[in-house]
Parts: structure tokens; sequence; C-alpha cells
């Protein structure tokens, strides 16, 4: 019989499942796509993110990704260059996400492909083709994609001008790896902002987080708003320079940031991105992902299906400060009245960075 359902095998469905099957429940890993893709995402791991990776089994040195020192942000002309509390590392999804999939499948976990679930609850998950799937424990890990009957509301300014997410990927070249570094950029510009970080295979990967009456104003394409971009932000676009044309970019709309999940059933618990959408410019996106896979198996273990509810509650209450800081930082950054303001304060006053950057990381249950 099967004990629990994960829908989703990214790093928090996968990570969940890791600590289940460990736990001894037996665990049917639910993911959408037939391969291990690359997935829309800033591909930044925290130093706390390795330490959590760590102890499912998967040593950074496994990752290969690109060590990450210092975070360096852009504003105009304005720059500002801090020292990470610790090392980080920039790897790609499909580089994480096929090793989170593989140490699931040794733990015991099964993984079923191209099962693209469409609804949850009640024990069981309905699936695209018709079928029904059941078990006592479910665990919701879809990823940023809405998911039918679970909707995750933004706040009221958000639902004005909704965040937009692009991604792309820039080629590996020498230039850029002198440019780049073992640094993560955030280039902040009016309405939104992106991060930068080189990756296992040198390549660097870019995210942006746009309001989407930036967007409408180069016309809608995010390759004229990218052309846009680089023409009034030089350092940015002396990175865009590197890229061969404009490469295929990636886009996700209506982000919730600054969401979270309060409550829930017994037998449901939710996880990463279903669990609370933390503001992108603080990089704890996968560390959240990583928090509430370890949450919930610990409250599993505690109080099985019923200690559901708890979790979640006790969940959301540790994200309030990290959010909270994550969301000023955001906000600030998106300003142009206040970016330029923001950088300087980073070149005057280390330590506050650093504290921000401590501030936003999710602690432990």
């Amino acid at each position: 019989m099967t004990e629990a359902i994960v829908v989703g095998a990214g790093p928090a469905g996968s990570a969940a499942a890791i600590g289940l099957a460990r736990g001894g429940a037996t665990v049917v890993l639910l993911e959408r796509t037939r391969e291990t893709g690359d997935a829309l995402c800033g591909g930044f791991l925290s130093w706390r993110s390795l330490e959590r990776l760590d102890a499912l089994g998967i040593a950074p040195a496994m990752l290969g990704g690109q060590r990450v020192t210092k975070v360096r942000l852009f504003a105009g002309r304005r720059c500002s260059e801090t020292a990470l509390p610790a090392p980080a590392m920039g790897v790609s999804r499909r580089r994480l996400d096929g090793l989170l999939q593989a140490a699931a499948q040794a733990a015991g976990a099964g993984l079923e492909r191209g099962v693209h679930a469409t609804a949850i609850g009640d024990g069981s998950v309905q699936t695209r083709d018709g079928g029904s799937l059941s078990a006592p424990l479910l665990f919701l890990a879809a990823g940023k994609h809405g998911f039918r009957g679970f909707p995750r509301d933004p706040a009221g300014w958000q639902q004005a001008d909704p965040v937009m997410g692009l991604r792309l990927r820039l080629p590996p070249v020498a230039a850029l790896d002198q440019l780049v570094g073992e640094a993560v950029e955030l280039h902040l510009f009016d309405r939104g902002y992106d991060g930068l970080v080189r990756q296992e295979d040198g390549s660097a990967n870019l995210c942006l987080a746009v309001h989407k009456s930036r967007l409408d104003e180069a016309g809608g394409e995010p390759a004229a708003l990218l052309r846009a971009l680089g023409e009034a932000q030089p350092r940015l676009g002396e990175r865009l320079a590197h890229a061969d044309g404009l490469p295929a970019i990636d886009a996700i709309g209506h982000v919730p940031y600054g969401w979270r999940a309060r409550v829930t059933s017994p037998g449901l618990f939710r996880l990463g991105d279903q669990a609370g959408v933390i503001p992108s410019l603080a990089g704890e996106g996968m560390g959240l992902a990583f928090a509430s896979a370890e949450a919930a198996v610990a409250a599993w273990r505690r109080g099985g299906g019923e200690a559901a509810p708890a979790f979640q509650r006790d969940l959301a209450a540790r994200m309030a400060r990290p959010f909270a800081v994550a969301s000023l930082a955001w906000r600030m950054g998106e300003n142009r009245r206040t970016a330029g303001g923001l950088v300087s304060l980073s070149t005057r006053v280390p330590p506050l960075v650093r504290w921000a950057m401590r501030a936003t990381r999710i602690g432990g249950s």
C-alpha cells in the first residue's frame, strides 16, 4: 500500500520523498515532465541550503557547481560588493533535480514520470488522463505553477501590476567569467531586478522579476525589454553583450511573491512554493523548498497526517521575518527613487547586508 504521494519531483518534493522513505514510508513521487529539465529558477544555493543537501546525502562536491562567495549590487552606475556569510553555490536545476531524484529512488521512493496531477485532496490525486491515486499522506510540491483548488493570492499592490518571471542562460565565455567571477549579482532597475550567477558548466543563469507594466512598455516582448535594460544599465549591458543574440527566454506570469499558506487539512502538507513564495531577490527559494520538506517530514514522524495543520501554521510563522525582510529589500530595489541609496548604503555598511542575508534564510523546525 502506498502511504505517501508527493506531487512534484523538484527540490521540495524530492527532499520530502527522501525523508519519508528513510523514515520507512512507502512513497510515490509524481513528476509531470518525462525528463529532468532546467526549471525557471535563480539556481542559487545558500550556505544553509548546502548544509541541508549534505544531510540528505548530497555533498557540495557532488553538485560540482560554481562557488559563490560574494553578492554584488548594481543600480545604474552605482555598485557595491559584500562577502557572503559563508560560501554558497550556483547550480542548474537540471543538475540539482537529477541528483535529488536519484537520491529519492536510492532511499526507496518510487518515481513516476509523465504524470500530470490536476486535483488533490481527500486522500487522492486526480491526473490529467482521468486516473486517480490514493494515499493517506499527500505532499503538494508543484512549484511556482498554480494548482487548481489552491489559490495563491499576492498582495493587492501586486494584483494591480503583477510580477512576471523571466529566465535566460548566457553561454560560457572567458570574459563573462572575469566579469562575474565568484559573485551572485543583483542588477536593480525601475519595477524589477535581475539576478545573475554562474553555474556548473560555466554558463550564467540570468533571472528577472519584473512588473507587467515594465514589460508592457517594451511591447510585451522579453527580448525588447532586455535590450532596453542593457542600454540603460551599462554593467548589465556588458554581460548581455556576451550572448550570441538573445537565446530562448523562459517566462512565468503572476508570481505571488510574499504569499504564505497558513492552513491545510489533515494529511495534506504543502511544500516549497506551494507553502510560500519568498521574493526571489533573497536567493532563498530553494532554501524554502528544503526547509519545508525537512519540517514536514519531522512533523509526520511526530504525529502522522494529523500533524499537517500545525506544521503549516508553524512554517508560515517561521517564514514571517524572512519574507518581511526580503519584501522590504525587493521593494526598495525596484523603486528608482530608493535603489541607488540602497546600493550606497550597502557600500557604507557591509554588516547590514550580511545581516539581511542571514535574516532572509528560513530557520530550522
